[in-house]
């Protein structure tokens, strides 16, 4: 994968790191209640369908996906290799046959246009600069009529999330909800849902943003007939 600058390289580093802590796990547990939610939104695939996760971690969602298309495949890409190497690890460890795994971003992948039935992103395209770049990336990589869902925890209307650039050490790019819905349409996407999502609350378990600001959750499609 050609890592396109200092900053994709910096971002790149970060998560290679978590990989090698195990924090790709722990992104999941963390993450997971939640992107169960988004996932489900983009139910039912069909049986030969392909998906694609864009930032896909340690693949969870992929895995999901790959449970739904007996005949198709499920696909994540990642610019961090060493969620890549879990992603793949994980997979071989459930025998999973049709997934796979590449060290890419978007814009810049090398996937087949109009071929993707279903897009999920989670915790991933605020890191570019240009989140418009990767978002008409997915509108092109989506069939026409195809739904993407966006998840994203560092946003306007969350402030526990801001300090989150200084404490990681690389840039993010902060909209609020209005600014995510206006970046899906520049992008040639159609916004379907725009809401928050919360993870149940266990008992006894103590109240978080997570419950009380919750995640800011996007649905899209790319216009039939597009």
């Amino acid at each position: 994968m050609e890592r396109a600058d200092a900053h994709t390289e910096a971002v790149a580093r970060c998560f290679d790191d978590w990989a090698r802590r195990g924090r790709a796990e722990g992104m999941e547990r963390g993450h997971g209640p939640v992107a169960r939610q988004a996932f489900d939104r983009l139910l039912p695939l069909p049986a030969d369908g392909r998906y694609l996760d864009v930032g896909c971690g340690n693949g969870y969602t992929v895995r999901w996906a790959a449970e739904h298309l007996p005949r198709g495949e499920a696909v994540g890409i990642d610019i961090a290799a060493g969620m890549i190497e879990r992603a793949r690890e994980h997979a071989a460890t459930v025998e999973l046959e049709n997934v796979r795994f590449e060290l890419a971003r978007l814009p810049g992948a090398e996937l087949p246009s109009a071929s993707f039935d279903a897009v999920f992103t989670m915790e991933c395209l605020y890191y570019e600069a240009d989140i418009g770049a990767p978002l008409a990336a997915i509108r092109d990589l989506l069939k026409p009529g195809a739904p993407v869902a966006c998840v994203v925890d560092y946003y306007a209307e969350n402030p526990e999330s801001h300090g989150w650039p200084d404490e990681l050490g690389v840039p993010m790019t902060l909209l609020d909800a209005a600014g995510w819905r206006a970046a899906f349409e520049a992008a040639g996407l159609e916004v379907v849902d725009q809401q928050r999502l919360h993870p149940p609350l266990a008992a006894g378990q103590e109240r978080t943003w997570k419950h009380e600001v919750g995640s800011l959750f996007t649905l899209g499609r790319r216009p039939p007939g597009s």
